[in-house]
C-alpha cells in the first residue's frame, strides 16, 4: 500500500521507539544493580516504594495516552488548531494531578508505606520514607515528560523523547555512581539522582515543546486556560487506560506474594526469569507506541482501511522484533547466570523457564498486547481495559495462584498462567480485530 518512502518514514518512527524502550530496560536493570551495593536494606526499600512509584506513573502514561491519541487524531483530521490545543489540556490536566498526587502522598506517606508494607524492619522502613519522599518530588516531572512525549510521537517525532530519554538516563547513572559510591548516600543518593534526570526530562523537553515547528504548537505555557470539555475527552480516553494499567500492576503484586512463599532459589530463578522477559519485549512495546500515532492519525482522517493495513503489518513487525528478541535473550540467560553467580539450583531452574517462556512468548505475546494498541487509538478504549483485567485475574493471577498454592509448581506456575493470559487475550483482541467493531468509536467527527 505505502511507498518506499512512506517505508522509510515508517522506520524513521518506530527505530527511535525501540531504542529508548530497550535502553530505559537496560538501564533500568544497571540502575538496580548499583543501589544493590548500599545493602540488602536499601534494595529492598528500594523494590517496596517503586512498586508504588510504577503504579502512579502508569496512570500518568495513561493520562499520555490520551491526550496522544485524541492530538493524533486531530492532526489526522487536518485540525492542527485542536490538536494543539489537546496538548496544552494534556499538559494542563497532568500538571494539576500530579501535583495533587505528590502532595497527598508526601502528606501521608507514613501511614501508606505501613498499609502496604505492614511491619517491615525499621531499617528497610527508615530507607523506605527518605527514598518515598524525594521520589514522590519527581511525580510532577516524570508526568509533564511523557505527556511532552507523547505530543511529540503523536505528531511522528520520536527521535527527540528517545534522546532526551537517552541523556536522562545517563544522568540518573552517573548520578547514583557519583552519590553511591563516592559520598556514600545510598538510598538517599539513588533517589536524588532519579529525581535529577526527571527534571532534566520535563525542563528539556517542554523547552523543546515551546520552541518546535511541529504541527502541535504550545506557545506560552502561562496563557493556558482550561477547556473542560477537551479535558473530560483526554480522561475518557486516559482513564480507562489507567485502570487498565494499576490493575495490571495490582496483578503483578498479588503474584510476588505468592511467588515469595517459594523456596530462596525458586525466588532468585523467577527474578531472573521476570528480568529478562522484561527485557525481551520492549522493541515491540516500542513499535506499539508507533502503532498508536499511526492508528491515530489514520481514523482521523478517516481512513479505515489505512488503519486496519498498520495494525497487521506492525503487529508482524512485532512479532519479529520479538522473535529475535527471544533468540537475544535465550543466547544472555547462561552468562548472566554465570556473572551473577546464581547458586547451580537457582541456575539450572532460570535458564529452563527462560528457554520455555521465550520459546512460546512470540506466538502468544504479539496478539495480546499490540492490537491493543491500535484499537485504543480508535478510541476502542473500554473493551481493552475489560479484556485486559478480566484474562489478568481469571487467568495470571487466579491459575499461578492454584498452581503454586495448592499443586506446588513452584515458579514454571507463574509463566504456565502467564501463557494462558496471553493466549486467552490474543483471542478476545483476535475477534475483536475482525469484527470492526473498534472503528465505531470515534472520538474526533
Amino acid at each position: 500500500m505505502p511507498s518506499s518512502k512512506t517505508d522509510r518514514q515508517l522506520w524513521a518512527l518506530l527505530v527511535p521507539l525501540m531504542v529508548e524502550q530497550l535502553l530505559n530496560s537496560l538501564m533500568g536493570v544497571v540502575d538496580t544493580v548499583m543501589v544493590t551495593t548500599a545493602g540488602s536494606a536499601a534494595i529492598s526499600a528500594v523494590s517496596l516504594v517503586d512498586s508504588i512509584n510504577v503504579l502512579v506513573i502508569n496512570v500518568f502514561s495513561a493520562m499520555a495516552t490520551g491526550g496522544a491519541i485524541l492530538a493524533s487524531q486531530y492532526i489526522g483530521n487536518g485540525n492542527e488548531k485542536k490538536a494543539s490545543e489537546a496538548g496544552k489540556q494534556l499538559l494542563l490536566a497532568v500538571l494539576v494531578i500530579s501535583v495533587f498526587v505528590m502532595a497527598v502522598f508526601i502528606f501521608f506517606r507514613d501511614g501508606i508505606l505501613r498499609i502496604i508494607f505492614g511491619n517491615v524492619e525499621e531499617a528497610v522502613m527508615a530507607n523506605s520514607r527518605t527514598y518515598f519522599f524525594i521520589t514522590t518530588l519527581s511525580y510532577p516531572f516524570i508526568a509533564l515528560y511523557n505527556s511532552a512525549a507523547a505530543i511529540f510521537r503523536a505528531d511522528k517525532n520520536s527521535r527527540l523523547p528517545m534522546t532526551i530519554s537517552t541523556i536522562s538516563n545517563f544522568i540518573n547513572i552517573g548520578g547514583n555512581a557519583i552519590l553511591i559510591f563516592a559520598f556514600g548516600l545510598g538510598v538517599k543518593g539513588a533517589a536524588i539522582s532519579t529525581l535529577a534526570s526527571r527534571m532534566f526530562c520535563a525542563f528539556v523537553i517542554l523547552i523543546f515543546l515551546n520552541m518546535t515547528r511541529q504541527k502541535i504548537r504550545i506557545g506560552n505555557y502561562l496563557s493556558i486556560r482550561p477547556n473542560v470539555p477537551l479535558i473530560l475527552k483526554i480522561l475518557r480516553i486516559g482513564v480507562p487506560t489507567g485502570i487498565e494499567n494499576g490493575m495490571f500492576q495490582f496483578g503483578k503484586l498479588a503474584i510476588q506474594s505468592t511467588v515469595s512463599l517459594l523456596t530462596t532459589a525458586q525466588i532468585a530463578a523467577h527474578a531472573m526469569v521476570s528480568t529478562l522477559e522484561s527485557l525481551s519485549c520492549q522493541a515491540a512495546v516500542g513499535i506499539g507506541l508507533g502503532m498508536m500515532t499511526l492508528v491515530g492519525q489514520c481514523i482521523g482522517a478517516g481512513d479505515d482501511e489505512r488503519a486496519v493495513w498498520y495494525i497487521k503489518k506492525l503487529t508482524l513487525f512485532g512479532f519479529f522484533a520479538l522473535l529475535i528478541s527471544s533468540v537475544v535473550v535465550c543466547a544472555l540467560v547462561f552468562p548472566m547466570t554465570y556473572f551473577s553467580r546464581m547458586e547451580e539450583e537457582a541456575a539450572m531452574l532460570a535458564v529452563s523457564l527462560t528457554i520455555w517462556v521465550h520459546v512460546v512468548k512470540p506466538f502468544a505475546w504479539c496478539g495480546s498486547f499490540l492490537p491493543a494498541y491500535g484499537l485504543r487509538a480508535a478510541g476502542d478504549v473500554r473493551f481493552s481495559m475489560l479484556v485486559s483485567m478480566t484474562t489478568m485475574w481469571t487467568c495470571r493471577v487466579a491459575i499461578a495462584m492454584v498452581l503454586i498454592r495448592v499443586f506446588g509448581f513452584g515458579p514454571g506456575g507463574v509463566w504456565i498462567a502467564m501463557a494462558s493470559d496471553w493466549t486467552i487475550r490474543s483471542i478476545c483482541f483476535f475477534v475483536r480485530f475482525r469484527s470492526r467493531k473498534w472503528l465505531l468509536h470515534k472520538i474526533v467527527k
